[in-house]
């Protein structure tokens, strides 16, 4: 079983989107198995993380800007892919520190996940973007 779900950002930030997995799984006829979700760009994420309280995320995105800022600081003038905006280059680093794919297990056509866990995009560019994740659900 395969399917996309398609997530529309506003700039930086954590897009959950568990709802609609969980929905996906649900619809599914098999009701076990490893979901793995994969997104389809290199300057975003996949996260599994706190959906409880919201400050959790604005301190994730806090945290990563300061740990990777703009190409427009003094401290990220050795980097020399620039022509896409000062938020480009970061993006691809964020991306390829976090994680762009995930494993789920699924039972009982739900995917197992902990109490305050979500499933979220990490958007690490400034500007609007449509970003697309492909779930697949095998036995």
């Amino acid at each position: 079983m395969q399917t996309s779900f398609d997530i529309a950002t506003r700039g930086q930030g954590l897009y959950e989107f568990t709802r609609e997995v969980v929905r996906w799984t649900g619809e599914q006829p098999r009701r076990d198995g490893l979901l793995t979700l994969f997104v389809r760009h290199t300057s975003c994420s996949l996260l599994i993380q706190e959906n409880a309280d919201p400050e959790v995320q604005t301190d994730l995105r806090n945290f990563f800007h300061r740990l990777v800022p703009p190409t427009t600081d003094p401290s990220m003038s050795y980097l020399t892919h620039t022509y896409e905006g000062p938020d480009d280059m970061p993006a691809h680093i964020k991306a390829a520190m976090m994680p762009v794919s995930l494993s789920i297990p699924v039972s009982g056509g739900r995917p197992v996940l902990g109490t305050w866990q979500g499933i979220y995009l990490f958007e690490h560019r400034d500007a609007r973007h449509s970003r697309q994740v492909v779930a697949h659900l095998s036995s």
